[in-house]
């Protein structure tokens, strides 16, 4: 009997992989997200690894990231390279907070070996642009021992991991997105974080496969509330339709819709006014395309506006300026799609 690792190992191995460079990124751009109470330029930077050991395997059953790895390993220099052409990128900024992704994980040493870690820290620390440090990992590679090891190199500049967490529900994470790990895993991340003065923001999955929208919701808003004294900052993606994905093949069926934009208007109301003290933001990526989270076409890309503004703000009564007759329509959905196990009642 297949597994739902199963299925998303086999859907991976069926994509055509283009080659790719082992000394160039795979993406960077710059931004602007909210920090100590105000705005913040940015740098992300996406790595090219050997890629993300889960996705490897299998892996998440939205995730199309785990095509952006190299085609052949990179070395501590090819890294290196990587960094400093991304770097380029941040030639007009005064200061900025640097956000690095891999894919997978800059914490783990079969993506990035601790030379190259230790390497690219240093040249963090004494970059006086960077004023905060934010990298991605899996929580079973943010032990103690490492996160002490980077507080150190960055010498007291400010220090993020970002984990996919996705959900608190075990059951959710493990039947409909398939991440691998479990709560517990997150916590002790979390507790190792707090000891060696590391922040922590912890991503979270809007609307996986197989949950309605009404269930979507209430999952997140629990979320919120279970890891509101372990993260700082929350950070809540609204599943979109990536290439070569689970998620692809069941939207390919008719059997999938991303989430109502309308439902994280909702989240991030209820979720702030809960919780003041968090951060809580969310970037709706691809926001009104077939693709990605939507209302009606005449709202999408207004409330897409309108949700940004909010995360870089944390101002409650940005949200409600949003409004539009769609969302009347959204309340019937979540009356009754429950009905449809979590496919969609309409397009």
């Amino acid at each position: 009997m297949s597994t739902l690792n199963d299925l998303i190992l086999d859907i991976r191995e069926r994509q055509r992989i283009k080659p790719s460079p082992s000394n160039e990124p795979a993406a960077t751009w710059t931004g602007k997200d909210h920090h100590e109470g105000g705005v913040s330029d940015t740098l992300t930077i996406i790595f090219r690894t050997a890629g993300c050991w889960w996705g490897n395997i299998g892996g998440c059953s939205m995730c199309g990231y785990v095509y952006d790895k190299a085609t052949t390993p990179p070395n501590t220099s090819d890294l290196e390279e990587q960094y400093e052409r991304a770097l380029s990128r941040a030639d007009k900024l005064d200061n900025f907070i640097l956000k690095i992704f891999t894919s997978g994980s800059f914490l783990d040493e079969k993506e990035i070996s601790e030379e190259a870690r230790i390497l690219l820290l240093q040249k963090m620390a004494e970059d006086k642009r960077i004023i905060k440090v934010i990298v991605e990992t899996r929580p079973v590679f943010a032990t103690k021992d490492v996160l002490k090891q980077c507080t150190e190199i960055l010498g007291g500049k400010p220090f993020e991991i970002a984990t996919g967490l996705e959900t608190s529900s075990d059951n959710i994470r493990a039947r409909s997105i398939n991440k691998g790990f479990t709560f517990a895993s997150f916590e002790k991340a979390a507790l190792a974080a707090k000891e060696t003065g590391t922040s922590v923001k912890a991503y979270l999955l809007l609307k996986p496969p197989f949950l309605s929208e009404r269930e979507a919701i209430e999952d997140i808003l629990q979320t919120i509330d279970d890891v509101a004294d372990k993260a700082q900052t929350i950070s809540i993606n609204l599943c979109n339709v990536q290439r070569g994905t689970l998620v692809e093949q069941l939207w390919e069926r008719d059997q999938y819709r991303p989430p109502w934009l309308w439902s994280i208007v909702e989240i991030l109301k209820k979720g702030k006014e809960k919780h003041p003290e968090l951060v809580i933001t969310s970037d709706p990526v691809g926001a009104g395309s077939k693709r990605g989270p939507r209302n009606c076409r005449k709202c999408s890309r207004e409330i897409a506006d309108v949700i940004r503004d909010f995360s870089l703000t944390q101002d409650t009564a940005i949200l409600s300026k949003a409004n539009c007759e769609c969302k009347g329509l959204w309340k019937t959905v979540l009356e009754l799609d429950d009905r449809t196990f979590g496919s969609p009642i309409m397009d």
